[in-house]
């Protein structure tokens, strides 16, 4: 049985939906905070607590989970600088918390979703797994010790663990009100005839992965042994293409709006892939065509 921490939240239902489609069994433990309980599917057993609850082992049956898929977390950067001590609880301790019940079950794997957050000041691209780390958000370093405890954890105790570090998700059920959801939001704001606002010169550029092809990585990372792997497109988009794709896409005439850049975030990345290539991993969605599938999703959900 496989356990998907976050399970209702966006990404976290993707790899669920996928996990049941492809015959599993899972468990979803999800706080709801950020989840949406319409995104839970029914074929899972879901428990409603936080991965910080002191007794997680009583509200659910470690002893039937052989995988943990770790989807929980805090996302926001904007909120990690702002409240530091949160951040680290959700993503630090929440981490350790499950690893401590995975030490006491004799558990056999984790797959965490890290972030490219980790990498911070870019000193080459495309930016691979061996780029030095130095986070410039508190997100970044939580994700980054999350994965130190995970590797420290196997070296003392065995565990297993593949780690993902995705670059900027986006797809259907990406909440718009939500910190990294770009596409989400400026997809959300055209449809109400409104101008997005595009934060520093619109130059910034990042890697946009669709969220099935996310899913898909987790699938195929239950195969994957100790390894910790770059899931991006390898391409780089700067945000006003981004806004001129969508722009084309919804014939949305107005400009958008720039304001002052925001704190804590790189100004260029884009991912090399090929390591993910070599374990099977690719994209299969272009950005073109994922837009258009989360506009379509967007037409159906707000203009019923």
């Amino acid at each position: 049985m496989i356990l998907v921490t976050g399970g209702a939240g966006f990404i976290g239902s993707h790899i669920v939906d996928l996990l049941v489609e492809e015959g599993y069994d899972v468990v979803i433990i999800d706080n709801l905070k950020t989840g949406n309980k319409n995104n839970i599917n029914p074929k899972a057993e879901f428990v409603n607590v936080d991965i910080r609850d002191k007794n997680l082992d009583k509200k659910i049956n470690f002893k039937d989970i052989d995988t943990i898929i770790h989807q929980a977390a805090q996302i926001n950067v904007r909120n990690s600088v702002e409240n530091p001590i949160y951040d680290g609880d959700v993503n630090i301790l929440g981490t350790l918390n499950l690893l401590e019940n995975m030490r006491k079950y004799d558990i056999d794997k984790i797959i965490y979703s890290s972030s490219v957050a980790i990498y911070g000041d870019i000193k080459y691209l495309p930016v691979d797994e061996n780029h030095p780390i130095n986070p410039l958000s508190p997100y970044g370093l939580s994700k980054y010790v999350g994965e130190e405890y995970i590797k420290l954890y196997n070296r003392l105790y065995g565990i297993e663990y593949a780690i993902l570090r995705y670059s900027n998700v986006y797809g259907k059920r990406q909440d718009p009100k939500g910190e990294a959801g770009v596409i989400s939001i400026f997809i959300e704001k055209m449809l109400k005839n409104e101008s997005p606002t595009i934060f520093g010169d619109g130059n910034q550029t990042r890697d946009f992965v669709y969220v099935k092809d996310v899913a898909r990585a987790n699938l195929l990372a239950l195969d994957w042994k100790n390894e910790t792997v770059n899931i991006g497109t390898g391409k780089e988009t700067s945000i006003n293409e981004l806004f001129k794709i969508i722009a084309n896409e919804l014939n949305f005439k107005k400009s958008p709006i720039y304001d002052k850049p925001r704190e804590g975030e790189v100004y260029r990345i884009y991912l090399n892939i090929e390591k993910a290539k070599k374990l099977n991993w690719e994209p299969e969605t272009t950005l073109n065509e994922g837009i258009k599938k989360v506009i379509d999703w967007f037409k159906c959900k707000y203009l019923k």
